[in-house]
């Protein structure tokens, strides 16, 4: 028995210093080239904003108690987050694979023999079984650790999917909000605009009785108004789905949003690239991806050591006697330990088939890796244009509107001095109308284009 366990020692301390010599690389990120991903943008290295918390950026206290109940109920951060409850007790099962098996036995038996088969007995013929086993594969060419990173690439994988899903939860309610402030605005001015224009109806009866304009230019004049009036309806409507939208977002059945105005936003004007590797870094379904890569390599290692021979040691303990009476008798103590060495030979291409098919998901999740970053590249690079056009739009409207109020006020004039006709204060009026509408369009498309920014960048969640 001692040689026995002593052989078996010694051929363990083999198998052991073999592996030592043999064991799979681990896996390195992959030397992906971030060289020209921001295109004409790319800055010296400055993230600040990128490493700033959500409610830095987002400065509205509405936006900020919104979010903060998005991110507590939101039904698909939930999903998330029992997701990564998933992948942490399967990576807990991986470790634990590593770990003997321990088992314990009780087994009972009882055999009456026929005299016609042994005729001097024993007619009566028990066993009793009492112990405990154990069994262990020593991972010699580190199948089982492979398994184990994969897992756990697997743990952190979905845990960046579900930073993902908060960024983009973020920003989804971040740019719904917005919308339903712009649309409060333009209906705003749309309401103003109707109201001048009641006015303006009265004017022009006042004109027809001194005989500076006649019957049409009331009749046009209250069409303009009625042309603005009709699209409150529609503003209407969108108002109550775009709040509709903010609830689901939130967890919250349709109702009232409570929500600022456009022109209190305070956002952050200046805005910096940075370094394009420090989206390796920042963005989580970059991370994600990157995650998956590494559960592909390591998922690849163990698939290749499957062919390899596996060894395992086997052993029981207990008590094993025929009669109950003598069962915790000394000499009733049973041992044993066993150790075996199995070599695959065919399996009908079960190993070779999940070499194969691991190799090609590795190659996948490479191509999918790159193909992330250059689509995070893609959206800071979209993200920066949208910002500095929304800026310079911004300034030009400011004097189309400067110059089209002048334009109302010269042509009201004029017309009650009989030198303009009221088709010329239709149309400017017509114009500034659109002037402003357009004036809340690009103040939106600026404030969607930071929220887009700060969410291609990591958005905070490094």
């Amino acid at each position: 028995m001692k040689k026995t366990i002593k052989n078996t020692i010694l051929l363990s301390g083999f198998f052991v210093v073999f592996w030592s010599c043999t064991t799979p690389q681990h896996f390195h990120r992959e030397n992906v080239d971030t060289s020209g991903l921001y295109g004409s943008y790319a800055t010296a290295d400055s993230a600040a904003l990128a490493d700033k918390p959500w409610h830095e950026i987002f400065a509205d206290s509405h936006l900020q108690q919104l979010i903060q109940e998005g991110l507590k109920n939101n039904p698909d951060l939930q999903l998330a987050i029992q997701k990564v409850s998933e992948t942490e007790a399967y990576f807990k099962q991986s470790r634990a694979s590593l770990l003997p098996d321990l088992s314990l036995l009780a087994n009972g038996s009882y055999t009456r023999n026929p005299a016609t088969l042994y005729p001097v007995g024993p007619f009566n013929v028990g066993t009793y079984e009492l112990g405990a086993q154990a069994s262990w594969e020593i991972d010699i060419w580190g199948k089982l650790r492979s398994s184990k990173r994969a897992a756990y690439a697997n743990l952190l994988a979905s845990d960046a999917g579900k930073k993902a899903i908060q960024i983009r939860l973020i920003s989804d309610i971040s740019t719904a909000y917005y919308a339903l402030i712009g649309l409060d605005a333009k209906l705003g001015i749309t309401r103003e605009t109707v109201k001048d224009d009641v006015e303006q109806v009265e004017t022009m009866k006042i004109l027809k009785e001194s005989g500076k304009v006649t019957g049409a230019a009331i009749v046009q004049t209250e069409a303009n108004r009625y042309a603005a009036q009709v699209t409150i309806p529609d503003l209407e409507q969108q108002i109550r789905e775009t709040e509709a939208v903010i609830c689901l977002l939130i967890g919250r059945v349709p109702g009232t949003i409570n929500r600022g105005k456009i022109e209190e936003q305070i956002l952050p004007t200046v805005l910096k690239t940075g370094v394009p590797a420090r989206l390796l870094d920042n963005r989580p379904d970059v991370l994600q991806a990157e995650y998956g890569l590494m559960a592909a390599y390591e998922t690849t290692n163990s698939a290749r050591a499957s062919f390899y021979p596996s060894l395992t040691l086997t052993g029981s303990i207990g008590f094993v006697a025929a009669d109950l009476n003598h069962f915790f008798d000394p000499t009733t103590f049973a041992a044993n330990i066993v150790g075996g060495l199995v070599q695959p030979l065919f399996n009908k291409r079960i190993n070779t088939t999940r070499l194969k098919v691991a190799k090609a998901q590795q190659e996948e999740a490479l191509i999918s890796f790159r193909n992330t970053l250059l689509k995070a590249g893609q959206e800071v690079y979209n993200a920066l244009g949208s910002y500095e056009w929304s800026v310079q739009k911004i300034a030009l409207r400011k004097l189309q509107i400067e110059s089209l109020v002048k334009s109302v006020d010269y042509t009201k004039q004029l017309l009650t001095y009989g030198s303009a006709n009221y088709t010329e204060v239709l149309t400017a009026q017509t114009s500034l109308l659109s002037a402003q509408l357009s004036s809340i369009n690009d103040r939106l498309q600026q404030l969607n284009a930071i929220v887009t920014f700060y969410r291609a960048v990591g958005g905070g969640l490094k």
